[in-house]
């Protein structure tokens, strides 16, 4: 029995529909305009009527441009679109997120007190760009509550724990971390202004200065990528 059919008279969520194969939207829409589709192996077709919700973190109206994705499709999908902002650019909710899966995780841990995080923790947290957004802010906090143990103070935050083994690769945690003046400690501004330039110039020269795939390489649209650039023009390109 496929997907429709298990959900008429339901919903049926499609993940990450803007990696879907143009062959896969032509018959997503024809379910979708004649309420109809076919089995696999099979010729007859039947009928579903189900609410269909699509997720993509992919910009739509881009891909139909370059004609990757149905635009009959994208009218019909649209009927009402909802945008949620990736973590980036909602940080005050980075401490509230982390405080949830941390209690989480203490929990499957049969912990009686989570660990807690401190303010050097913290900072580095909302500093970081989260290309994977909250599935990978989970996962570095579920990391952190493990290895830092039951009620203690959380003080380390590792984003990669692949490259603090490999002495050729460069540490995510390292690349959210703000140059400048040691001296002088920067404010919480300045250090998101300094990680974003970072970020920005290890994107570009890892991409060869290709503007769009560094912009994918940094989880954001292209045309966010292009605003970020614009903003810090001056500071990127001095040598």
């Amino acid at each position: 029995m496929t997907s429709p059919e298990l959900a008429h008279g339901g919903t049926l969520f499609l993940d990450e529909i803007g990696a879907m194969p143009w062959a896969a939207q032509e018959k997503i829409l024809r379910a979708v305009e004649y309420g109809v589709f076919e089995r696999v192996g099979g010729w007859q077709p039947v009928a579903a009527d189900a609410r269909i919700i699509g997720a993509t973190n992919a910009d739509l109206p881009q891909l139909v441009a370059e004609g990757r994705f149905m635009p009959d499709l994208l009218d019909r999908l649209a009927f009402e679109a909802l945008v949620a902002p990736p973590l980036r650019e909602r940080r005050e909710d980075i401490p509230l997120l982390a405080a949830h899966f941390a209690a989480r995780m203490a929990d499957e841990l049969e912990w009686s007190e989570p660990p807690r995080f401190s303010a050097a923790a913290l900072t580095r947290l909302a500093a970081y760009s989260w290309p994977g957004n909250i599935r990978e802010l989970k996962n570095v906090v579920e990391r952190a509550v493990y290895q830092t143990g039951e009620g203690r103070s959380i003080t380390e935050i590792v984003f990669d724990p692949f490259a603090a083994a490999s002495p050729n690769a460069t540490n995510a945690s390292s690349a959210a971390e703000p140059t400048g003046d040691k001296r002088q400690p920067l404010g919480f501004d300045e250090r998101i202004v300094a990680t974003e330039i970072a970020l920005i110039r290890e994107a570009l020269i890892a991409c060869r200065h290709n503007q769009r795939q560094a912009a994918a390489r940094l989880g954001l649209r292209y045309h966010q990528f292009r605003g970020l650039l614009r903003k810090h023009a001056a500071e990127i390109n001095k040598k």
